[in-house]
């Protein structure tokens, strides 16, 4: 199910790049959290535990390294040699599951695990369908809604990648949206956060940091640093590339007070994960335009379960105010005739270099559904960023 090391998110290769220069002691944990809670069949954890078992031959093959080489210039020489011997190592993840209560949990070496979180989520969503035997469209409907998603996204001259690795129904069918997404894409598709798929279909690979990068710079300096420094090490890693900023670890409200005129001007723009996207919208436009920036220079990448609709909604809204692409995960790769899941795998605590002790790391976003953190530490996170 995962044969390529390149079968992961282009924003786990920038953030390990980044971690191995700034962190590389420090050690975190990841958890799996089915947020509605869907029972798995019996004999799921085995089977999940033989594909994790099988992810430890991979290595990144020559002609994948020349393609990082060639279409992500922006990693290092010696981050490219290091990912060539980079290996999975499954003692570092453990698998229980209690009748269908299915546990999943991460720990280690940061710029290590932090491969682990796309590829599981990729294999638990494709072994779940598999296990309960579940019946897709044939492909050729599945080809047929993705050209017509993607003619329309073309007619309304919006700007489209495939964000769907983490949901999605099968290796097969990602496949299978992002060679339809290729071919019928036109202007639209600007390529995909999968850095196979992007190799395998010539596109660009697509992504940043997500938020674990921010999470972590809590849990090391403090929440109310947390944005600052975040940015601060992005920009010293990267100089100007990859310049689009997570918004909402924290809040958008609380990020917009670090996001001064040095970031705003370095960064190309941010991106919309949770809350509202057009009060999101709106925030941003008055926030540059505070800084004497043109909007219409920058851009927001929406990539909130977006479909068809939402998207349509939100361009109109935007259009001739600011720049804007869109990151479509699962509504690409899971739209095939079943009900999605609803998982996340998530950054826990951490342990940074010299410190004694683990700290919990906490999400704060813009829905307040998608929090994550222990109740203590969740409150303690408010009350020191001032938030209700």
């Amino acid at each position: 199910m995962i044969s390529s090391i390149l079968d992961n998110d282009l924003y786990k290769f920038s953030m390990q790049n980044a971690v191995v220069k700034l962190f590389p002691r420090a050690k975190v944990r990841y958890k799996f959290i089915n947020r509605n809670q869907t029972p798995f069949p019996e004999g799921f954890a085995e089977a999940l535990r033989k594909e994790i078992y099988k992810m430890a031959d991979l290595k990144l093959q020559p002609d994948e390294k020349d393609f990082l080489e060639r279409r992500c210039y922006y990693l290092d020489p010696t981050y490219l040699d290091f990912l060539r011997g980079y290996r999975f190592d499954p003692s570092e993840v453990g698998v229980i599951q209690i009748s269908g209560n299915l546990q999943v949990s991460v720990e280690g070496y940061w710029y290590r695990t932090i491969m682990w979180e796309v590829p599981l989520m990729a294999l638990i969503s494709e072994l779940y369908f598999k296990l309960t035997n579940s019946k897709p469209f044939s492909d050729d409907k599945i080809a047929e809604i993705v050209q017509k998603k993607i003619t329309n996204y073309n007619y309304k001259a919006v700007k489209v990648a495939d964000f769907g690795t983490r949901r999605r129904y099968s290796h097969a069918v990602q496949d299978l949206v992002v060679k339809n997404l290729k071919e019928y894409g036109g202007n639209a598709f600007t390529g995909s956060s999968n850095v196979f798929f992007a190799k395998k279909y010539d596109t660009t690979p697509i992504g940043t940091h997500a938020h674990e990068w921010f999470m972590f710079h809590g849990a090391k300096y403090g929440y109310k640093i947390a944005n600052k420094l975040a940015l601060e090490h992005w920009v010293e890693v990267y100089r100007g590339d990859l310049g689009i900023a997570l918004s909402d670890t924290y809040t958008s409200d609380v990020f917009f007070r670090a996001f001064d005129k040095k970031f705003a001007k370095l960064f190309d723009g941010v991106r919309q994960d949770s809350g509202d996207p057009l009060l999101f919208a709106d925030k941003v436009i008055a926030h540059y335009k505070s800084l004497n920036i043109d909007p219409k220079s920058k851009v927001i990448v929406f990539s909130d379960g977006l479909n068809p609709e939402e998207v349509a909604k939100i361009a109109d809204y935007c259009r001739n105010q600011i720049g804007m692409s869109f990151g479509v995960g699962t509504n690409f790769t899971n739209d095939v005739g079943v009900k999605p899941l609803n998982i996340v795998i998530k950054i826990t605590d951490a342990l940074p270099e010299g410190g004694q002790n683990w700290v919990s790391t906490v999400k704060l976003s813009d829905t307040a559904g998608k929090h994550t953190g222990t109740q203590k530490a969740i409150k303690l996170c408010k009350d020191l960023l001032e938030i209700d």
